[in-house]
């Protein structure tokens, strides 16, 4: 008996730049075409790395690609990025990264100081992080078909004992985490461009979470039900994905949630809200509530987690949805990222 051919969900004509922003439009592609051509019809939540047993042995792997714009900017570069988002993606699936091996597409006449500093800058956050670059390609397209640089990275890592991370693990009563200020890096790259009159002291966030993940897990083990890097779509498309995934409510004090003034104040000239802005440094923990308290005093005890805060709780109501409270009483859903406000930001 022949198989069924894979139901096709996708039904747009054309690729847009909103596909690949990390949003509604992008979980359209993913799960409408991708998931049923690629993953056997697999169904079921879809993280950024995916644990493998091969001959008994159980590892995690993540691939990524960065086309940031421009390639350096205040607090990182695409090379920075290549590692940092590599080696985040394994931590917050609870994992250590071992080895990466990274993809070069240069194009024409790309000067080789601007590639040297950016192979520096990945060698550099590769040490910091400790993981091995292990290999990786590279290839050279004509002027003006790459706009410089692109860079793919692919991760393997070994699980981090005690860690068990699943949307079908969240409880009820369960507290959120954030483990610092969010929108640093996507106003950061939007004033890099240089295309808005508008001067703010911000630097992006790019760092390698996982000295505060393992802390996290080594504290509270099995009480830790959920992460996630919040980068393309923020903090916003990240649990309104949980959400769905495990069909209750997300409910946040809009007060407990740290944003640094100067991103504030650009979300509000420019329309924008902070929970939709990337993150390339941070990360949410969804946690059993009696551990809660002790986890946020052993992240903020880590180097780079002083400003971590507990946002939230997980309720059973809203269903599905995320709800943010405000210091006036007052409630507002907030949905997914919509559209691509900051295109090219990672």
């Amino acid at each position: 008996m022949a198989t069924p051919a894979p139901k096709i969900k996708f039904r747009e004509l054309q690729i847009e730049m909103a596909h690949g922003a990390g949003g509604k439009a992008s979980r359209r592609l993913v799960e409408g075409l991708f998931a049923p051509l690629l993953f056997n019809g697999a169904e079921g939540p879809l993280g950024d790395a995916a644990h493998l047993q091969i001959n008994g042995t159980r590892i995690a792997i993540t691939t990524d690609s960065f086309v940031v714009k421009p390639l350096q900017f205040p607090g990182g570069s695409i090379g920075e990025l290549a590692i940092h988002g590599t080696v985040n993606d394994l931590a917050v699936s609870g994992a250590r990264a071992e080895a990466i091996v990274a993809t070069f597409v240069l194009e024409a006449g790309l000067p080789t100081e601007v590639l040297e500093a950016e192979v520096r800058a990945m060698a550099s956050s590769a040490k910091q992080a400790g993981v091995r670059i292990a290999g990786g390609d590279t290839k050279v397209v004509e002027h003006g078909k790459a706009d410089r640089m692109y860079i793919t990275t692919t991760g393997i890592g070994r699980l981090i004992p005690g860690a068990a991370i699943s949307p079908s693990a969240v409880k009820p009563g369960d507290r959120i985490i954030l483990s610092g200020p969010i929108g640093d890096h996507g106003i950061t790259i939007l004033l890099a461009r240089g295309e808005l009159d508008l001067e703010a002291e911000i630097r992006s966030d790019t760092r390698s979470v996982l000295p505060l993940v393992e802390r996290l897990v080594d504290t509270a083990g099995g009480a830790v039900h959920w992460m996630r890097d919040p980068t393309r779509g923020g903090t916003a498309t990240a649990l309104n994905e949980l959400a769905r995934d495990c069909g209750l409510g997300m409910v946040l004090s809009e007060e407990r949630i740290p944003v640094r003034d100067a991103v504030r104040g650009a979300c509000e000239l420019l329309g924008l809200d902070p929970l939709h802005i990337a993150n390339e440094g941070q990360f949410l923990a969804v946690v059993a509530s009696e551990c809660a308290e002790t986890a946020l005093e052993t992240l903020r005890r880590v180097p780079g987690g002083a400003e971590a805060e507990i946002i939230g709780e997980v309720r059973e109501q809203p269903a599905a949805a995320v709800l943010v409270t405000t210091p006036y009483g007052g409630n507002r859903l907030v949905d997914m990222l919509v559209g691509d406000p900051l295109p090219r930001i990672c």
